[in-house]
This record gives structure tokens, sequence and C-alpha cells, in this order.
């Protein structure tokens, strides 16, 4: 049987952590405030937001919360990013995602200040981590790297497939896996004979956006395991990219969804918002 890696318990080891760096900085008149804003009524969107703000409240990070009606212009946001930007007691602005059709998500990432883009979503932070220069890295592949390290699995020279090619999580997942010394893959819709690289992997990566696609033909015996989907079933169950039951048997170690990377792209928020301030 696999071990479970337990996203919740590590989520909560690096907020307590977390906790008390925040105590010590305001000992020395530092504190952070993240600005989180969220645009229109999407219901997902205001849980993820309100998750956001009770991490914020646990770890002692004051939190600006602007929730703008779905009919908000893109200038309107624009403004008021900026306004942010300008803020010097605003160490972190955050815009959920989605935003209505109307706004240019792009060109909303882009106006948020680098030095404030605790998402890691900003080109410049982006390119600063191909790089390996120090900037903001997007929370779920940041999350993902700590549940492997906190877990005892050992990345370096290991074989590592990532499936998916997001901005958001299959490229940087990719990026951060080398700079771990992970021999990498980064496999996708498109790749031929999926099944055979998928079984190469010693730790397999999996954020393709689609219910229980990967199941233990795709695996090796042994391997590490971990999802980044999230998908509602029709019976109102959740469930990831990988189909749990089905590859559970045959490897050593694997995320369970929910309960697995979810509440560690929180934590890694958290982390980003705390080292505005180192």
């Amino acid at each position: 049987m696999a071990e479970l890696i337990d996203g919740k318990r590590i989520s909560k080891e690096i907020k307590d952590e977390l906790r008390a760096e925040a105590e010590k900085f305001k000992a020395e008149g530092k504190e952070a405030t993240l600005a989180v804003i969220l645009v229109g009524d999407d219901p997902a969107s205001a849980v993820y937001v309100n998750n956001k703000k009770k991490a914020c409240e646990y770890i002692g990070i004051k939190s600006l919360s602007y929730e703008l009606p779905k009919e908000t212009t893109e200038s309107e946001l624009l403004e008021l990013i900026e306004k942010l930007n300008n803020d010097d007691n605003v160490k972190g602005i955050l815009v959920q995602l989605p935003v209505p059709d109307h706004i240019d998500e792009n060109k909303i990432i882009r106006s948020i200040s680098p030095l404030k883009d605790v998402d890691g979503f900003h080109p410049l932070n982006v390119g600063a981590l191909l790089i390996g220069e120090k900037g903001y890295v997007s929370c779920t592949p940041a999350g993902v790297i700590q549940l492997l390290k906190r877990s005892n699995v050992d990345i370096a020279g290991k074989e590592c497939v990532v499936v998916g090619r997001s901005n958001i999580v299959g490229k940087p997942m990719g990026v951060l896996l080398l700079r771990e010394n992970g021999t990498v893959t980064i496999a996708h819709s498109k790749t031929k004979d999926l099944k055979s690289i998928c079984k190469r992997a010693d730790i397999l990566v999996v954020a393709v956006g689609k219910p229980k696609m990967i199941n233990a033909d795709y695996v090796k015996e042994g391997a590490v395991v971990i999802d980044v989907g999230i998908h509602r079933m029709d019976n109102g169950k959740l469930c990831g990219d990988v189909d749990f039951d089905s590859v559970e048997p045959h490897v050593s170690k694997i995320t369970p969804v929910p309960g697995g990377v979810g509440p560690m792209t929180i934590a890694m928020l958290m982390d980003n918002c705390i080292s505005s301030l180192r």
C-alpha cells in the first residue's frame, strides 16, 4: 500500500513556521500586507479568496479585500492595481483568476509590480525562475517541491515526468524539478506514446486537467505520484487527474485529492508574502 503524502499536515507545518517568522518580523516593526482582488461572483473563486484571508489571519499577515462587481471595467481594475503598486504598505497583490471575459487576463498579470506579484505569474518572475535568479515562484509548483522534500523524496538524479505544460503549473514545475537536479520530461496532450513516457518516471507530476486520466497503465511500480488536478464529479465527490484507486496499489507514495497539493498552494502563497520581508 502506498504512503499517502498528507498536504494538510505539511501545509500546517509550513504555516506554523511562517507564523513564528511573522511574529519575529513584527517585533522588528515589519509587517506584510496582502491585497486580494476578486472581480465578479464566481463561487469557487470566492471560496479561494476566503481561504486566503483565513490563512493571512492565521499567520499574522494583514489582508485587504477588494470584491468588485462583474461589470468592473478593465481600466478600473488597472487603476486599482496601480494604486496598490504605489502603496508601500502593501507587499503583495493578488488578482483572483479567472477574471470576467471582458478583462484581458495577461494585461492584468503584467500590470502587477513584479516585486508584489506573490502569485509568481509576471513574466519577469517567470524569467527569473528560468535563469535561476531570485523572484516569486508560482505557488502550486513550489508547493509540490515542498511536498516531495518534506516526504523525504530525493529528487536529484531521478527521472521526473510532468504531464501538462501550463504557464501556471506545468512549465514552472519542470524548471523547479530541474533546479533540484531531476532529469525532466514535460509531456502534454500532443505527446506520442504518453503511457511509455509516464512509465519511465520515478516522480510523476500530473497537471493535465482531465479527471482520472492517469491510471495504472501509466505508472512505474514504486513511483511517486503527485496529482495536481481537482474536479467535482456528478456525485458531488472530488477527484484528481489520477485514477487514485487504480494507481495507488502500484506506487510508493501518492497525494490524495482533496488534501494533497491543494492546501500547499495557499501555504506557498503565504511563504511568498513573508519572503517580501526577508
